[in-house]
């Protein structure tokens, strides 16, 4: 599509949905530097295979070191690093390298998360310390690094991965849930403080996606499960054709809008119907146990 004059182009930017795109000419992500968190497997991985076929100089991040670099080399990124998103110096020390090897940061996508699954009168302190600081407080650190860093160039795209349970709450994933709702909050109000940069910022909102993280959680009535890939494109498109809130699958969106606008009593209704209040409590806890004891806080 030729580009268009930078008035109408802008106009269609602002427009929501499918026309909104359409409308849009595609931006290139040829030789941008993305770094990817929590990039060595999951919507991590696929979004990194994607940017690499859209030609983007792409850097892994996750806290395996070694399987950061396994899946740099597998799917063709430049580099698969160390990082740790609750380490603060650590995740400046690994952007500072990022750009000093290869780059100016264009785009960061913060996707490091975990959910470990239970009662909230069952977490231990330590696990709600730990779900705090890579879930929000990782992506928080990890959004000012990138501002500070794209607004002298007036260029950059960030993009935050919250979830569905950033808009609705469920039982048995309390904390997970409160940093997730704690990530629309935060990007909505540094989307404000972005205006007029030159930058843009995205959150996604994924319901129950097949990765490690969502093992033995079913979809509730009414939402597919996803893919990872089906992730990974969203996040794509809106590098391509940027727009800020991007759920997959796309029917969440509605659902979860209609939500916002009942009043409680409804909504628990609503819930109950759809199975929502069990999607965690009735995760398989065997099938989670794997994933449950890597995540879990060592001493």
């Amino acid at each position: 599509m030729p580009e268009l004059p930078k008035p109408i182009a802008e106009a269609a930017a602002k427009i929501p949905g499918p026309l909104g795109d359409q409308l849009q000419p595609a931006k290139s992500l040829k030789d941008v530097v993305v770094v990817v968190t929590g990039g060595s497997a999951g919507i991590g991985r696929a979004t990194a295979a994607l940017l690499v076929e859209r030609g983007a100089t792409v850097i892994i991040g996750s806290r395996n070191g070694d399987a950061s670099a396994q899946t740099a080399s597998e799917i063709g990124a430049r580099a698969g690093l160390r990082l740790d998103v609750a380490d603060r110096p650590g995740f400046t020390a690994f952007l500072d390298e990022v750009e000093r090897d290869f780059g100016p940061l264009g785009v960061l996508i913060n996707n490091a998360g975990i959910m470990p699954l239970g009662q909230l009168v069952d977490e231990e302190d330590a696990t709600t310390e730990r779900i705090l600081a890579v879930n929000l407080h990782g992506v928080i650190h990890g959004t000012r690094e990138a501002i500070r860093r794209m607004t002298p160039r007036g260029r950059g795209h960030i993009v935050n991965v919250s979830s569905t349970l950033g808009k609705a709450g469920l039982p048995g994933g309390a904390t997970y849930a409160a940093t997730k709702f704690g990530i629309v909050g935060f990007s909505e109000s540094v989307k404000g403080e972005m205006e007029d940069s030159g930058l843009n910022l995205t959150i996604v909102l994924p319901g129950v996606v097949e990765t490690a993280l969502g093992e033995g959680v079913k979809a509730p009535i009414g939402i597919r499960l996803v893919q990872p890939e089906d992730v990974a494109g969203g996040i794509v498109d809106a590098l391509e054709k940027p727009r800020y809130e991007v759920y997959v699958p796309f029917e969440a969106g509605p659902i979860a809008m209609l939500g916002a606008a009942l009043p409680q009593g409804m909504r628990d209704t609503v819930a109950k119907a759809m199975g929502l209040n069990r999607t965690l409590t009735d995760a398989d806890a065997q099938a989670r146990a794997t994933y449950e004891e890597k995540v879990r806080p060592k001493e």
